[in-house]
């Protein structure tokens, strides 16, 4: 038995698959969304080199799916953990997808003739999607998946569909293998803005979340790379970020920095500031945290853009003669500045994924106070579990970066794979 089973299919996952099949040992890649890539696909650069992060990402999903040493279940989760180290017995739980997948091309002639438009949740909702669609052009596997529950039955994509790949009712299949060791990537979940109600999100049209911005600057995205006003489709001449939204915040226990915000906000700064010279930018901040590997030079780069640097927080944000009106006080001088942006952009934080309580009770694994999986120690091993045999890597810990993310990910591939290679014959 010398297989691994990965939870999750975000650039962790992937790196961790990548890994341990690249030494011989078997992957089984567990991802519960209809195609693996994680957020990383929703994003349009990376920091602080400003590429493109598909084109990062892209080429590793490819090889995912060409390994011969990896098998991808999608719209999967683990629904029971049995045994111990070396010898687990993994049930996976694989939910209907409406699709054959082993006949469907990935045509799109379903996703084209569909009428129905509803939520894209992979777009933020910044755009909208079929009842039968692919989450994005690049997804892998690249085969479309029916969401029964929005879908009519008018019946056209059954006579659209050339190989009859399309089935009327479907049904959960499970399956069982054996694996020497586990790991877990299940990533994140975007803090929901709502919760912060002086700030109105889903009230205000134009306060909108750090994600939804990167949909929009996203050149393959619903807006076509363009900035817009949600209320009315205009270019905003001001935009105002507010970080730490869901981070450092103990009124809603969430007292960590979410990492990764800052940066995101700066470079999401940078690239409306090179598009758009003559809009003004300004970001109210309580520290800017550029802690990594040529981030501070890149913060001095925002800087020399003319994006503005406000140190405070406001308390609200409210509406005005058709716009918007929030104060702020800068803590360096004590001045009060009344700010009328025409787009608000909140820097939510991120926490432990939704999927993360029910998985670790299955696993038998640690929790910490937060949320995130707890590793046996947060300075000596950030790769293994409180059980032997399960590893954990990437945001399922705590807030990370790209790079951090994918560098816990190959700590907790070499763990996993000393496992499996213990039990070769």
């Amino acid at each position: 038995m010398t297989d691994v089973v990965v939870i999750g299919a975000g650039v962790a996952g992937i790196q961790a698959a990548l890994d341990i099949a690249g030494h011989g040992v078997h992957v089984h890649l567990v991802e519960r969304e209809p195609t693996i890539g994680g957020h990383m696909a929703q994003l349009d650069k990376t920091f602080p080199t400003n590429d493109c992060s598909m084109c990062i990402l892209s080429p590793k999903m490819v090889d995912v799916v060409r390994h011969p040493d990896i098998t991808i279940h999608t719209c999967a989760e683990v629904d029971r953990v049995e045994g111990e180290a070396g010898n687990f017995l993994v049930t996976i739980k694989k939910h209907p997808r409406y699709v054959d997948e082993s006949t469907c091309t990935g045509c799109g002639d379903c996703i084209q003739i569909c009428p129905v438009e509803i939520y894209n949740r992979f777009d933020a909702g910044v755009g909208v999607r079929k009842a039968i669609y692919k989450p994005h052009s690049q997804a892998i596997p690249d085969i479309v998946i029916k969401d029964p529950e929005h879908c009519i039955e008018c019946g056209l994509c059954y006579d659209a569909c050339g190989p009859g790949s399309i089935r009327k009712k479907d049904e959960e299949t499970s399956l069982t293998v054996e694996a020497a060791s586990i790991v877990i990537t299940t990533g994140y979940t975007v803090f929901d803005a709502r919760t912060k109600t002086p700030f109105g999100y889903l009230t205000l049209p134009d306060v909108i979340t750090s994600l939804e911005l990167e949909r929009m600057i996203n050149a393959s995205g619903p807006t076509g790379g363009h900035v817009k006003r949600m209320s009315d489709g205009a270019a905003p001449k001001s935009i105002v970020f507010i970080q730490c939204v869901g981070s450092r915040d103990m009124t809603i226990d969430r007292p960590y920095c979410s990492c990764v915000c800052c940066m995101q906000a700066l470079k999401n700064a940078m690239l409306i500031k090179e598009k758009s010279p003559e809009t003004e930018v300004i970001i109210c901040y309580m520290d800017i945290r550029a802690y990594g590997k040529g981030y501070e030079e890149y913060f001095e780069r925002v800087k020399s853009l003319g994006v503005r640097f406000l140190r405070g927080m406001p308390s609200d944000i409210l509406p005005d003669r058709g716009g918007m009106i929030l104060q702020v006080e800068d803590s360096e001088t004590s001045e009060l500045h009344v700010l009328h942006p025409d787009l608000v952009v909140l820097s939510v934080g991120i926490g432990p994924s939704d999927a993360s309580a029910a998985l670790v009770e299955k696993l038998g694994v640690a929790r910490e106070e937060t949320g995130f999986i707890r590793p046996v120690n947060d300075a000596m091993d950030t790769a293994a579990t409180l059980r032997p045999g399960i590893y954990v890597a990437g945001t399922a810990t705590a807030p990370r970066d790209i790079p951090d993310s994918v560098a816990s990910a190959e700590s907790a591939a070499m763990r996993a794979w000393i496992d499996a290679k213990k039990k070769r014959p």
